[in-house]
This record gives structure tokens, C-alpha cells and sequence, in this order.
């Protein structure tokens, strides 16, 4: 079978075909010889028949009225089957009463037995003629001559009265099957020639349009097999390519953090240190007016602009402070994803006095440095957000793994809005936390509706190619 499949649609149609073809030929040249081998027989029982009705019928007529056969006329029946063509074609014959009295035969031993009315018979006294081949052996009236063919042609045909077409009796014949086989061989022979050559120009003729249809479908799919080539091949490039791009922005997210994190220092060590170091001059000015003695009035007659100036230096500290430390992040290399979340949950509950509800499921994982770095500023702003707009009130966090994903979901119980509000879902926090798990290969999710809180779930893949080593 699998050889067979391996094969081309022409040669599995001349595989397939070919035995269908022989078996139909077969078929249908066995049945048309049937069918002439019938015809044959019917018409030499017919044409037999006639001469029968014509030779034999004017020697029975008497039997209207009489029972027997006159001598004179087996006498004439004799001489008829024995000096004429007629005779030469019968090899047996006899003549029926319609009640089934043997009137005459060439078997003497049966002439004026009666027998019981055969299918034959019954059908000749119905006026039909009775034609068929039979063997030797079936022979029902009498011992069957050792000299006569194997196969006989039995006919039995009416003889009917020549005044009102009355039946007076039956004839039955038997025949040899020569004529028989000399006119049915050559018909034969002519319908065997005709089968097979339909049946030849039928299969040349599917051969030819199978063969049209088997190179068209292999054209096609020649061009389908070199249409998936290519497709496979700028598939496995956009992979590729979906591995770089995922690749860059996990080394994005890491050199951002970097860059955060030297800014940080930068804005603590430069100006945070200089706003320091001139706000302790302010502080020292302002003592020395303080302590001046009345001739140094005219000096220190701005001391009031100074603390005003010292004033706003404290407060563009303590912002500038708060600033760096915003930016900067904690160490996360170290840590696992639970211990991620939980260190931006405490971080969070500092700063803010709240408390949140942190679950977390599943062992911890081998995440790369990206991914927590997104879980945590993930945190980080949607905490935020929550205290900023919902109060801090039932803020919940679930962590899990599944298989190769780490899935977040923060929750509060606030008065929630209306998700389909891009005034509010596009705002700079939402769209910075949904770019930074999509940048990752990662899905965000949000949920919302007034009076029903908020509810962001985020789900994250615990490898990012090219950013496991950032």
C-alpha cells in the first residue's frame, strides 16, 4: 500500500484501472455472448419451427377427429425425417397429443406412452414455441443415443389445424448445436472485437484526461511545495527576528534600568550634593545676621529673603531625593520572582502606610533579569496607582507560575472607572506598564468599572531570548 501511494496519479489510475477494465470487458463479453448464444437458439427453434408447421401440420390434421396416427402418414413422417434437409438437421423427434400421448417418434420404444406435461410441452399447447440448449443427459423421454452430441437444442413448437388454428398437438425436435456454434462463434467473435476496442478507446481515452489532470496537480504542487518553502522560510526568519526584537527590548529594559540607576547617582552626587552644600551656606549666613550686633543691620537687612531662599533650596532637595530614589532600583539579580514581589510589596507598604495581601503559588523559578526587572516596576506603578486613585483600599497581589509563564494580577477595591476610557487607560502609567510586558513577548490585561475597583492582570514568560545573562 505504501508502494502504491508513493506512485504518480497516472500510474495508480493504470494499477487501479486496468483489473476494473478486464473484469468489466469479461463481464459485459460474457453476457453479450449469452445473449447471442439465446438469440440463436431462438431463431433456429423459430425458422425450424416453420418448417415443422409447414411439413409435419398437413400429416396431422386427422387428428381433429381421430385419437391415432394413420399408417400413411408415419409412412410420410418417415420419409420426411430421413430423405429431406429437414430430417438431416433432427436427430429426434416427436409428436405430442395435447394430454401427453407419445402419437410419434423416431424412439420406438416410447410411441403411445403418455407422459407427464413438461414445461415444454405445456408451453407449446399454449401456442408459444419452446427453444433451449440442453445436455445429452437431461433427455427426460427415453435412453439417449451414444452417438449424438453432448449438447442438443430441444424445441418444442404447436401444430396447429389448417382450417380454424386450432392446436391439435405439439412437435417436439432435437437438433445438433453445429449451426448453432458456426453462427454464434462469428458473433462472438465481432462482439468481442467491439467490447474490446470501446473498452480499449475508453481506457486510452481516461488515461489521457488522467494524465492531463496527475501533471496539473503536480505543477501545482510543485509551486504549493516551493509557496510553503518560502513560507517556511520567512517564518523561521520572523522567529528570528520575534527572538531578536524580544532579545533587544529585555537588553532594553536592563540598559534602561542602568541608565535610571546612574541618574540616580548622578542627580544625588552632583546637583543634590550641590543644593546640600549651598543650602549649609544659607544656614551659616543666616546664623552669623542672627547673631550680628546692631552696627551689622546694614548687612544682614535681607535676612528674611534668605530663609525664604532657604526654604525653597529644602524643598527642591527633598523632591530631588525623592527623585533618585524612585529611579534607582533595588538589586534583583539575586532574587527569585516571589521574593521580587515581595520586596516591591514591602518597598510600596513603607513609603505609603498601606498594607497589601500578597499570595503566591508555585516554587519559584529561573527568571531572567528582564522579566523581574518588569515585575517589579509592574508593581511598583500599579500599586501606586492604586493608592493615588482607589486610597490604598484592598489592594491584593496573586503571583503564580504555569509551565513557562509567570502570570500577575493586582486588584483594589477603589471606586474604579470605565476601562473603554483611553483618556484614562492610555494614560503615561497604564500605557508604560502594558508596553513593558508586551515588549517582553507578555499580555496585559485591565479591568474596570465604577464602583467595582480595578483589576490588572499581566502574564509574563519566565525566559526572554537574548536576556537571561542582562
Amino acid at each position: 500500500m505504501i508502494t502504491f501511494d508513493r506512485l504518480s496519479l497516472t500510474r495508480q489510475f493504470l494499477v487501479a484501472s486496468f483489473p476494473v477494465l478486464l473484469l468489466g470487458m469479461l463481464v459485459i463479453g460474457l453476457w453479450v455472448t449469452r445473449e447471442i448464444e439465446r438469440g440463436v437458439v431462438s431463431r433456429l427453434g423459430s425458422v425450424t419451427s416453420l418448417y415443422v408447421d409447414s411439413l409435419v401440420a398437413p400429416h396431422l390434421q386427422h387428428l381433429l377427429t381421430e385419437d391415432a396416427l394413420e399408417m400413411r402418414h408415419r409412412k410420410a413422417l418417415d420419409t420426411l425425417l430421413t430423405d429431406t434437409p429437414l430430417g438431416r438437421k433432427i436427430i429426434a423427434f416427436n409428436i405430442w397429443r395435447p394430454d401427453g400421448r407419445v402419437l410419434y417418434s423416431t424412439n420406438a420404444l416410447i410411441t403411445g406412452q403418455t407422459f407427464a406435461v413438461g414445461e415444454g410441452l405445456a408451453t407449446a399447447l399454449r401456442g408459444d414455441i419452446y427453444s433451449k440448449i440442453i445436455e445429452r443427459s437431461e433427455l427426460e423421454h427415453g435412453p439417449a443415443n451414444s452417438s449424438w452430441p453432448l449438447r442438443l437444442i430441444e424445441t418444442y413448437t404447436p401444430v396447429h389445424a389448417q382450417a380454424g388454428g386450432e392446436i391439435v398437438g405439439a412437435a417436439e425436435f432435437y437438433q445438433t448445436t453445429e449451426e448453432l456454434m458456426r453462427e454464434s462463434s462469428a458473433a462472438q467473435q465481432r462482439s468481442w472485437l467491439i467490447v474490446a476496442a470501446t473498452m480499449s478507446v475508453m481506457y486510452l481515452l481516461l488515461f489521457w484526461l488522467v494524465r492531463r489532470g496527475s501533471q496539473t496537480i503536480g505543477m501545482q504542487r510543485r509551486e504549493l511545495r516551493d509557496r510553503v518553502a518560502e513560507l517556511s522560510t520567512l517564518v523561521a526568519r520572523n522567529a528570528q527576528l520575534d527572538a531578536k526584537v524580544r532579545g533587544a527590548a529585555a537588553r532594553t529594559t536592563a540598559i534602561n534600568e542602568r541608565y535610571l540607576r546612574r541618574i540616580s547617582s548622578d542627580l544625588h552626587d552632583g546637583p543634590g550634593q550641590d543644593l546640600g552644600f549651598a543650602l549649609m551656606r544659607l544656614e551659616t549666613i543666616a546664623t552669623r545676621c542672627a547673631c550680628a550686633t546692631a552696627e551689622a543691620d546694614s548687612a544682614c537687612n535681607r535676612i528674611g529673603e534668605l530663609n525664604t531662599v532657604r526654604s525653597g533650596l529644602e524643598s527642591a532637595l527633598a523632591d530631588l531625593r525623592a527623585i533618585s530614589a524612585g529611579l534607582r532600583l533595588p538589586e534583583l539579580t539575586d532574587l527569585s520572582t516571589h521574593d521580587v514581589a515581595g520586596r516591591a510589596v514591602r518597598d510600596y507598604e513603607r513609603k505609603t502606610g498601606a498594607k497589601v495581601a500578597l499570595v503566591t503559588t508555585g516554587g519559584a523559578r529561573a527568571t531572567a533579569l528582564p522579566v523581574k526587572i518588569t515585575l517589579y516596576r509592574l508593581l511598583q506603578e500599579s500599586l501606586a496607582n492604586g493608592f493615588r486613585h482607589a486610597g490604598g483600599v484592598d489592594q491584593r497581589v496573586s503571583l503564580s507560575h504555569r509551565e513557562a509563564e509567570l502570570c500577575v494580577e493586582i486588584s483594589d477595591g477603589g471606586p474604579g472607572f470605565h476601562a473603554t476610557d483611553a483618556s484614562v487607560a492610555n494614560g503615561i502609567g497604564l500605557a508604560g506598564m502594558r508596553e513593558r510586558v508586551r515588549a517582553l513577548g507578555g499580555s496585559f490585561h485591565l479591568e474596570s468599572s465604577p464602583g467595582h475597583g480595578t483589576v490588572i492582570k499581566a502574564s509574563l514568560p519566565t525566559r526572554v531570548p537574548g536576556g537571561d545573562d542582562e
